[in-house]
């Protein structure tokens, strides 16, 4: 296949995924049918069996098209100065486009894994790992970094879902902040861990609870301590 095929090939693959996606917005999952995408974007039905082998493969095309559409929209966002409002800013931006794009997001977060191995997807992690990192080095972060962004992705896309899954009088946006605040408490510290952000003051702050750890052996705790003087050895005292 050359050069001209790929590409004929790349451009009428996006072409039937946006007229899907397009279908889906307006009309809901149940419209999005073989013949009516292929209408959609002028094309024969056949051709979508070719690209996509069959309508799950299209659908999960469809999600990865919409992870990269929300990566879009996080690149949009210049980070904010404190870590704790850079996340609250990152769930809100999250949920924001859930409920602009319902039909959308029920395909992307409704099942287990759709489109997850996409690299917009993995993308769209980084940047959240990313504000977590921010809080760690900041000693802002109450549990280990894997957990929180696991929290942090889980409420925002159990917000979304719930709002979606409610009637229209019961859609209180107090569940929307409740659910935010309760993420924020869950992940942050109200106060630095350490009084001196850095390796030296982590250091500090570890070395001084050291002989309470029962979990080491004395071994562990002296060689451990040995390495904790050496990273405070050359800071300033607090």
């Amino acid at each position: 296949m050359d050069d001209g095929e790929v590409t004929a090939r790349e451009v009428s693959r996006q072409r039937i995924v946006e007229a899907a996606a397009e279908l889906l917005a307006r009309e809901g999952r149940d419209a999005v049918t073989t013949r009516a995408v292929a209408a959609a974007a002028g094309a024969q039905a056949p051709a979508i069996y070719r690209l996509f082998g069959d309508k799950d493969g299209l659908l999960e095309a469809v999600a990865e098209h919409g992870y990269a559409t929300f990566l879009a929209a996080k690149h949009g966002e210049r980070p904010l100065a404190d870590p704790v409002e850079d996340l609250r800013a990152g769930w809100d931006l999250a949920v924001e486009f859930g409920l602009a794009n319902p039909e959308l997001y029920a395909l992307m977060y409704g099942e287990p894994r759709r489109g997850t191995g996409s690299a917009a997807f993995k993308a769209g992690m980084r940047i959240l790992l990313g504000r977590i990192h921010r809080l760690a080095a900041a000693g802002l972060l109450r549990v280990d970094e894997g957990l929180a962004a696991s929290l942090v992705h889980a409420t925002a896309r159990g917000a979304v879902l719930t709002w979606l899954s409610l009637p229209d009088e019961r859609r209180d946006p107090a569940l929307l902040t409740a659910m935010r605040e309760a993420m924020v408490h869950a992940v942050t510290l109200d106060r630095p861990a350490v009084r001196d952000v850095g390796p030296a003051g982590a250091a500090r702050a570890l070395r001084a609870l050291l002989p309470e750890q029962a979990v080491l052996s004395d071994a562990e705790r002296h060689l451990l301590g040995e390495w904790l003087d050496r990273l405070t050895a050359d800071a300033p005292k607090p």
